[in-house]
């Protein structure tokens, strides 16, 4: 249903495969990626999906699909696709933050 909802297409579970992210030497992301055959996408035949928490007390389910285009080739990729979005989005909205803040003084001056 959540990728019928977010991509459009009918799906059917294939597979269930643990994905284990490390970076230097150190656990990054450790998940259960769900393998899904795509019926009807224009451009994928697979997509991978998982689910975590999204605040720090466990208050937020958030749900990942990603569509098997390159780069995107294996469950693996798809984890390293996604931590790698969310990075950016992170370090996009820390900067945005830093550009209002400095806006806001200059109007002070």
């Amino acid at each position: 249903m959540v990728i019928r909802d977010l991509h459009g297409c009918a799906s059917i579970h294939v597979a269930t495969v643990p994905v284990h992210e490390a970076y230097q030497g150190q656990t990054v992301w450790r998940v259960e990626v769900e393998v899904f055959d795509l019926r009807g996408h224009a451009k994928a035949t697979r997509c991978y999906a998982w689910s975590h928490l999204d605040k720090p007390d466990g208050s937020e389910e958030r749900i990942i699909a990603v569509l098997e285009i390159p780069p995107v080739v294996s469950p693996e990729t798809a984890v390293r696709v996604s931590i790698v979005a969310d990075a950016k989005a992170a370090l996009k909205h820390q900067t945005d933050k830093a550009s209002d803040e400095i806006a806001r003084r200059n109007r002070k001056n």
